[in-house]
């Protein structure tokens, strides 16, 4: 319709607007007419065999026979008009010349838009497997934190503990955290809070006041969102490595301080000056090598974790920048 309207407006004046408006209906349908004989055929043929000079010379062949189609039916058109007549015959090489580039800027056009349709599917395909990726992992952590606090509990009901049943309830709350509030690919920092104090409560009837468990937070962690289950690897990993039986004297010191636009958790425990490894296994590795993986995928470069080794300690500082 804008070629249509641009040609009607360039026409010569000499000539009535009713002839105007066929000629350039005609010449505008004949456009259309090699660029769909392009796109439902000869294009996929160029796709199929991947051959640009075939390509080329059937854009050629497709434009030399509807030159003289459309010459013969405006030759028809005008035949009152003389002067019209011979400027079509005399203009044959202009007409195949215009059918031809028309033809060659669809097929431009229809590889731009192929290109682009492989980008969107490449993309598309990108999202799903990140999103399995990290459905992936997020599983790994679940099943990895009920696996220490199986444990726990086990340990408890062989001593008869009376805080076994107090264990049973804080952990059936925060597998329902687990199960069915973590699905998000961001929850309410509140309740991430709460499912860490739920763990802290764990490891503290476990621990059965033996070690030195603190936990101190700062900022006002309403109307902020996070990745969910971020911090429980360290957790988790601060209290194997942190309270065990060649200690005396463990601790674990969790530190939260949640800005307007960031939240930073700080993580210092105790270690033996060795930990042996039976068998010179390497255990426990896969919560940690998880939530570094999952970093990189949730907050790409919106993240800042370190992690130092000393002699008698483990720190660990996580720094993430929050939607």
């Amino acid at each position: 319709m804008i070629l249509f309207i641009i040609l009607v407006s360039v026409k010569p004046k000499e000539i009535s607007i009713t002839y105007t408006l066929v000629h350039e209906f005609i010449t505008v349908s004949f456009f259309a007419l090699i660029t769909y004989i392009n796109y439902f055929y000869l294009f996929p043929q160029y796709i199929a065999n991947k051959s640009l000079f075939w390509h080329i010379i059937s854009i050629a062949a497709a434009a030399a026979v509807l030159t003289p189609i459309k010459s013969f039916i405006l030759y028809f058109i005008y035949y009152s008009y003389p002067d019209q007549k011979n400027y079509i015959l005399e203009n044959q090489i202009f007409f195949f010349l215009s059918f031809f580039f028309m033809g060659i800027g669809s097929t431009i056009y229809y590889i731009m838009n192929e290109w682009l349709k492989g980008q969107r599917k490449t993309s598309e395909l990108q999202n799903k497997t990140l999103q399995s990726e990290l459905r992936f992992l997020k599983s790994q952590i679940n099943p990895h934190f009920l696996f220490n606090t199986l444990n726990n509990l086990y340990a408890l009901t062989l001593k008869k503990s009376d805080d076994a049943p107090e264990i049973v309830l804080k952990l059936s709350e925060m597998m329902r955290y687990m199960l069915y509030e973590c699905n998000e690919r961001r929850v309410p920092l509140s309740k991430e809070v709460n499912y860490i104090k739920n763990y802290l409560e764990l490891e503290k009837l476990r621990q059965a006041k033996k070690f030195d468990i603190r936990f101190h937070m700062e900022g006002e962690i309403e109307n902020q969102k996070i990745a969910p289950l971020m911090f429980i690897p360290f957790l988790e990993n601060s209290f194997k490595h942190g309270l065990n039986s060649q200690l005396k004297d463990g601790f674990v010191d969790i530190k939260l301080k949640v800005m307007d636009e960031s939240v930073e958790v700080d993580i210092e425990n105790s270690k033996a000056p060795t930990l042996p490894s039976p068998s010179g296994k390497k255990s426990g590795g896969i919560g940690l090598v998880n939530v570094r993986r999952r970093l990189a995928l949730l907050y790409p470069d919106s993240y800042d974790l370190n992690i130092r080794s000393n002699p008698n300690t483990y720190h660990v500082n996580l720094k993430l920048k929050l939607d």
